[in-house]
């Protein structure tokens, strides 16, 4: 699933292109997100202006003119890609958004169809349920907030991070490569770990963050951005995907253990329980 880095990359993308155009017509085949909308909603979009767009955890918040917002949530492999129109529809693109006087089309494209995409009245947003309960943002938040929410838990580290109303955006690659500049062991309960580790461990989420984010992200799997070229943060991975490899600070093995119902990727040398 696309992290805080790779959504804030697609959101920055669209907001270059969006803002001042226009939907023309809207092409769904999308039963799910029909479901999840009210009858007429594309009517609703047609002749609608893109204005911001932003992001919330790991939502895109697309703002439109008459007081209307669509919330995207891309799931394990939703795509936001602005293509030219003369690329054919594919089995994969669920909607597809023609913009007035533009050659290219906005596309939601989803091969495993568990994205979301919902019309909401703007000032209704942010009171829906994933929205309103989401976390403080782990790019800012400050240092004694974030050691003091720490304080308030007592469950392992890795699920607490991955709990979007604890802290949004965090996902499976950035909690492990955090944790593992912090030398903390994903199982370590939080009321367990010392102030000055989780201030190191508040740097090193903001440092990571950024570098991601100024790489575009992290390709795994599916991820690209907009114009569909992939994120290059997966060059610098240190722990996430490298079980059996060498540990490049101590020469021990990475290991991947199931914590919770997510696996996590570590060096039980460095990050000692």
């Amino acid at each position: 699933m696309p992290e805080l880095p790779e959504v804030e990359t697609i959101a920055r993308g669209l907001q270059r292109i969006l803002p001042g155009k226009i939907i023309e017509s809207v092409y769904l085949d999308a039963p799910k997100i029909e479901r999840d909308n009210l009858p007429g909603w594309v009517e609703t979009l047609r002749g609608k202006k893109f204005q911001k767009i932003e992001r919330r955890g790991k939502n895109i918040l697309i703002g439109l003119d008459d007081g209307y917002t669509l919330w995207v949530h891309l799931k394990m492999t939703g795509h936001l890609y602005y293509m030219r129109k003369s690329v054919k529809i594919g089995k994969h693109d669920l909607m597809v958004f023609r913009l007035k006087n533009d050659s290219r089309t906005l596309r939601f494209n989803d091969y495993r169809r568990f994205g979301r995409v919902r019309l909401l009245k703007t000032d209704e947003v942010l009171r829906q349920k994933g929205l309103a309960d989401l976390g403080p943002e782990p790019l800012e938040i400050s240092q004694p907030d974030f050691v003091r929410l720490f304080r308030t838990r007592q469950r392992m580290i890795k699920p607490a991070l991955l709990d979007q109303t604890f802290l949004a955006g965090l996902g499976n690659i950035y909690a492990d490569e955090t944790l593992y500049l912090s030398r903390i062991h994903p199982r370590k309960s939080t009321d367990r770990i010392s102030t000055r580790k989780l201030r190191s461990l508040h740097e090193n989420i903001r440092h990571i963050l950024k570098k991601a984010i100024r790489l575009m992200g992290t390709s795994v799997d599916s991820y690209a951005g907009v114009d569909g070229e992939p994120g290059g943060y997966q060059k610098y991975l240190l722990a996430y995907g490298r079980e059996g490899l060498s540990c490049r600070r101590c020469g021990g093995k990475i290991v991947r253990e199931k914590i919770g119902s997510r696996s996590a990727h570590f060096c039980p040398r460095c990050q000692r329980l």
